[in-house]
């Protein structure tokens, strides 16, 4: 399983110099790519080649361009004799020629973390960006750009865009309305209950909104898996935790990590160097596992005025019965619970995986996660009635 995530790890970062490059290779065409692997001979470069090429190339003008990515990226040493294990841990991107982290598993994975971290300074979130999302208008093509191909020169707009639709979200969260004594609407039924014993209505009585008190708990998945959205998604959830009065935000790959109090503050760039603090960062997931935690250790945050968000691609390494378990725990005290995922904005994608299939029976709302216009639309569904 250690050898399979490796594999995985390492196939993100060739669909990275793919797309670099100019090839759009999406999240699901490297999970495909991983699955081709595991049938061919890792010991046999043509074969290797053959696989990915046929899968990750759609058009004979693309060929060129992953020739040169493949050459450049990948080493092998079939004649090592080592087998699988051997092979993947050559299956490195050239140029990282960096000492092995010193301090045992957790310092290699504190590496791991700050590593992927670092990469994301750019995009930081700026002040004063008015409150309403852009409709029909030239960002609508920014809004409908998959994340896992987004240009690195369209971070900075991405990030401004994310906070306004987190401020969206958080005037969406209720309706409903409360008497008052100036402003507001006229209540049609306390007025005409009030006048009664009157032969005219003389006295109008009112009611403005009433925010009610809806919380938000986060769980957003940062295992390898995850990588071509976490820090697209990560922005998305600093906004919330930032804009909504009640929220409480988690990671989990392999454990749970809260997070709520490193993503506060007015810095981007200072929250992603707090979540270096985040030890699984891009390694396996144990979706099931996570969530038992939470609901030993946090559970008290979860009520029926309680709206769960998980974020996820729902590949799970744990037991399915225990991701069921502890998914029906979750819905039988939150007032609703929704799982994002992005691979649901590909056509072709169906939640086929163990996880997957086992946590879709226990959502109230199932949707996508794969650009600006998904996030956008979770504002009609964070409601409980």
């Amino acid at each position: 399983m250690a050898v399979a995530r490796d594999l995985t790890r390492a196939m993100l970062g060739f669909g990275a110099t793919l797309r670099a490059s100019g090839l759009p290779v999406t999240t699901g065409a490297i999970m495909d790519a991983v699955r081709a692997l595991e049938v061919v001979d890792l010991m046999d470069r043509v074969q290797v080649y053959l696989a990915l090429r046929t899968v990750l190339v759609s058009r004979m003008e693309e060929q060129p361009a992953f020739d040169r990515c493949f050459e450049a990226f990948w080493k092998f040493q079939a004649d090592d004799g080592q087998g699988l294990d051997g092979l993947v841990a050559a299956v490195q991107p050239r140029g990282s020629e960096e000492e092995p982290p010193t301090g045992g598993m957790e310092g290699a994975q504190q590496k791991q973390a700050q590593v992927a971290l670092e990469d994301w300074d750019e995009g930081e979130a700026q002040e004063g960006e008015p409150l309403e999302v852009p409709g029909q208008s030239d960002r609508e093509v920014l809004m409908e750009h998959d994340f896992s191909t987004f240009p690195v020169e369209q971070l900075d707009e991405v990030a401004r865009l994310t906070v306004q639709i987190a401020k969206r979200l958080a005037r969406r969260v209720s309706r409903r309305r409360k008497p008052t004594r100036r402003g507001g609407v006229v209540d049609l039924r306390r007025s005409m209950r009030a006048n009664l014993t009157r032969g005219e209505i003389i006295e109008l009585r009112r009611r403005s909104r009433r925010r009610r008190k809806v919380r938000l708990v986060l769980l957003c998945d940062v295992s390898g898996s995850m990588d071509l959205y976490s820090r697209f998604l990560l922005q998305f959830l600093y906004a919330l935790q930032n804009v909504f009065g009640r929220v409480e935000t988690f990671t989990f790959a392999t454990r749970l990590t809260r997070v709520s109090e490193l993503l506060r503050g007015p810095s981007y760039k200072s929250a992603l160097r707090r979540l270096t603090e985040v030890r699984d960062w891009s390694g396996g997931t144990r979706i099931g596992d996570s969530l038992r935690d939470f609901n030993r250790e946090w559970g008290r945050l979860v009520d029926r005025r309680t709206i769960v968000l998980v974020l996820s691609d729902g590949w799970d390494t744990g037991e399915p019965e225990v991701l069921a378990q502890e998914m029906l725990s979750l819905k039988r005290r939150a007032g609703r619970v929704i799982w994002l995922n992005p691979l649901l904005g590909n056509p072709s994608y169906e939640p086929l995986t163990r996880g997957m299939a086992a946590a879709l029976p226990l959502i109230d709302h199932f949707a996508a996660a794969h650009n600006l216009a998904s996030l956008r639309e979770l504002a009609g569904h964070l409601t409980i009635r």
